[in-house]
């Protein structure tokens, strides 16, 4: 199976755009635009090789300060829809 790689808006953060690369439903590479650099730059590394439902398990809900989200949030949510949209066009 190829890498597709998809474009994310996070909403209510302060990361701008999130490009993440998928092969096997397993996260190859996540980039992030905006946002706490190095905090980002982490949670990019930390999800590499991981499966997408592990990720979505891990991170989903989480808050940042009073924020009904996070960037770990809305990268779950991007996630979702990623899933959602391969269930669509199967």
């Amino acid at each position: 199976m190829a890498t597709e790689v998809f474009q994310y808006k996070p909403q209510g953060v302060c990361c701008q755009l999130m490009q993440i690369a998928v092969n096997n439903d397993l996260i190859e590479d996540v980039q992030f635009m905006g946002g706490c650099h190095g905090n980002l730059q982490g949670i990019g590394k930390l999800v590499k090789g991981m499966p997408i439902e592990d990720v979505i398990t891990k991170l989903e809900g989480i808050k940042c300060g009073n924020k009904p989200t996070s960037c770990p949030d809305q990268l779950t949510q991007a996630l979702v829809v990623y899933k959602n949209h391969k269930k669509a066009s199967v």
